[in-house]
């Protein structure tokens, strides 16, 4: 057992790495609130174009940062 709970915080994490993944869970919480906004709006009939676009912008933005913080959370582990 490495002491992980329920939120992915482990005791042996440093502040960094703490920081990280806070930062990584906020970052799918907005994610999650993105993507149910954008399917409210696409099930809008007439839902405006523009702005699906930018929801989509900033979707994709996210997603960004969030692989980057994963990869920094995840050990280089060389074969």
């Amino acid at each position: 057992m490495r002491g992980d709970d329920e939120d992915g915080f482990d005791i042996n994490d440093t502040p960094e790495q703490r920081a990280l993944k806070a930062r990584l869970f906020e970052l799918r919480e907005q994610h999650r609130e993105l993507d149910s906004a954008i399917f409210a709006l696409q099930d809008k009939t007439g839902g405006d174009a523009l702005q699906l676009a930018r929801l989509k912008k900033r979707k994709l933005v996210l997603r960004d940062q969030i692989q980057w913080i994963e990869d920094k959370l995840t050990p280089d582990i060389i074969a």
